[in-house]
């Protein structure tokens, strides 16, 4: 009985690998064939937000991330730190995101129209070579007229 389980198994490292990877001429498409934008916006979410897409600024090289925040909690703003920690790492040169609580007015690509942004919540930046590290709020999130556009 111990040497037909141990035949099976055998067999079955053997052929499995053969069964699920061989698919003949079926069409497909493999992770590498998918923008990284369509990668990237499936997997970053989290409580409250989800990056709806990922857009480069012009041909730099440097993306922004467009994140939805849950319109009902987007005045709480640990949610946006949230977001903030799970898609900028704290030794890249860049990052930039940006956020909306209202799906429709997240733009398709980096530049914004002006309804756009009026809707735009909060603008996050951190790049390195410039200087630049911050964190702005529109005023319907922080309403101290001293900090926010």
């Amino acid at each position: 009985m111990r040497k037909l389980v141990l035949d099976f198994f055998l067999l079955t490292l053997l052929v499995l690998p053969l069964s699920v990877f061989a698919h003949g001429d079926e069409e497909h498409e493999h992770e590498e064939d998918k923008p990284a934008a369509e990668s990237v916006s499936q997997l970053e979410s989290g409580i409250g937000w989800r990056v709806v897409r990922t857009v480069e600024l012009g041909a730099s090289g440097k993306f922004v991330h467009l994140v939805l925040i849950d319109h009902s909690k987007y005045t709480d703003k640990t949610i946006y730190s949230a977001a903030i920690n799970r898609l900028c790492n704290p030794n890249d040169e860049f990052c930039r995101i940006r956020f909306w609580s209202e799906e429709r007015f997240i733009p398709e690509k980096a530049s914004l129209t002006v309804e756009q942004n009026k809707q735009l919540r909060a603008d996050y930046l951190v790049n390195k070579a410039g200087g630049i590290h911050h964190l702005q709020w529109s005023c319907s999130v922080n309403p101290d007229k001293n900090n926010c556009f």
